[in-house]
């Protein structure tokens, strides 16, 4: 008997030193126990730093000081928003739009925990033929339909006296990754809505377009968030506060770089146009079109301040005009947003999208 348990501690012995070996040679690796968290991205200049954060190891360490694993993937965007809904993913990149059009119509009760920039003449109203406003009504109109790209078309109607025509307009929905070679391999198609460096790429390649309106003019309405499943972030093990904890101090290191000077800054600025294939040239041009929340305390400001109620307001009117809340939605207030002061725009029964500043807060106080 002594000796069948002795073979059997020997055994189990020998096994931990091969996980012992194991985790040595694959520090990496994810393994059984340790949690483990997907982060969705897609090209754009405020998303790539999250592709720099992850290749430069910066997202790793304050993954594993958190005990947890975080991996990054790369979709397009329309598809990061159909797995963040599906529950693939447990945080995806959106726009303030999205976030409610998306996870939160679809009764998906998600947190933003970071926002990371505005975008400040990023998305534009691209033309050919000297169009302008007034002409676009029945011209064909590519772009990624109920998306900001959606927003922002009809925004520059309404503020340049054209509201009236909205209805008129002829919009094919053409995915991000194919609307530079639809709009640029067919001449007769004179009118794209998308965002940088799609934008730069089209305007680079034809001298002939040019831009009649761009989010320069709707400053602060087109937000570049993180956004994590609530669901997640509440798991009774801790893990998911962890995870947010983690990928937000890691996101304020790596805006430290990006905005910084020497070396550092060098690197991720390089490292965030590889992202997207852009050269360093092309990706800082895209960084003057964006207004990033620098700092933690600059997202804080913002995240609590009047404004963005204001914002998000004219988004969810938006969204409810055009049928993008889901169906038997009889008012905005039927998916409501909650702010970090208490106040919920829309009925307090049904909050599907949340505004959550402590973890840019945590940041802010140095206490990641």
């Amino acid at each position: 008997m002594s000796r069948v348990l002795s073979g059997r501690r020997r055994l189990f012995r020998g096994f931990l030193a091969a996980v012992a070996l194991l985790a040595a040679l694959c520090p990496n690796a994810a393994w059984a126990g340790v949690p483990t968290f997907t982060v969705g991205w897609s090209v754009y200049a405020g998303w790539n730093p999250y592709y720099y954060m992850y290749r430069s190891g910066i997202l790793d360490y304050w993954a594993h000081k958190y005990g947890i694993e975080i991996k990054v993937q790369r979709f397009d965007y329309a598809a990061s928003l159909d797995a963040f809904v599906a529950k693939n993913i447990d945080a995806c990149t959106m726009t303030n739009m999205e976030a409610l059009d998306m996870p939160a119509a679809a009764g998906v009760d998600s947190s933003v925990v970071i926002i990371g920039d505005y975008s400040n003449g990023n998305d534009a109203v691209l033309v050919r033929n000297d169009l302008d406003l007034a002409q676009l009504p029945g011209r064909p109109i590519l772009l990624v339909q109920k998306t900001v790209s959606e927003y922002l078309l009809q925004r520059a109607m309404e503020l340049n006296g054209l509201g009236g025509q909205i209805d008129r307009l002829k919009l094919y929905n053409t995915s991000d990754s194919d609307i530079v070679g639809a709009f640029l391999g067919d001449r007769s198609n004179q009118v794209a809505v998308t965002w940088k460096p799609l934008v730069s790429e089209i305007l680079a390649q034809d001298k002939g377009v040019r831009e009649v309106f761009n989010s320069s003019q709707i400053p602060g309405e087109i937000l570049d968030l993180l956004v994590i499943r609530t669901d997640v972030l509440n798991r009774p093990d801790g893990s998911g506060k962890r995870f947010a904890e983690a990928v937000t101090a890691a996101w304020y290191q790596t805006m430290a770089q990006l905005t910084g000077t020497g070396p550092d800054a060098a690197r991720a600025i390089a490292g965030s146009a590889a992202a997207s294939d852009d050269s360093v040239s092309s990706y800082e041009n895209q960084l003057q079109t964006t207004y990033l929340f620098r700092s933690a305390q600059m997202a804080v400001q913002f995240t609590t301040s009047a404004t963005i109620k204001q914002k998000m307001n004219l988004v969810r009117e938006f969204c409810f005009q055009h049928g993008l809340l889901g169906q038997s939605v009889y008012s905005p207030d039927d998916v409501a947003i909650l702010y970090p002061d208490g106040t919920v725009q829309g009925r307090k029964d049904r909050v599907r999208l949340r505004f959550d500043d402590s973890y840019m807060q945590m940041a802010e106080q140095g206490k990641l």
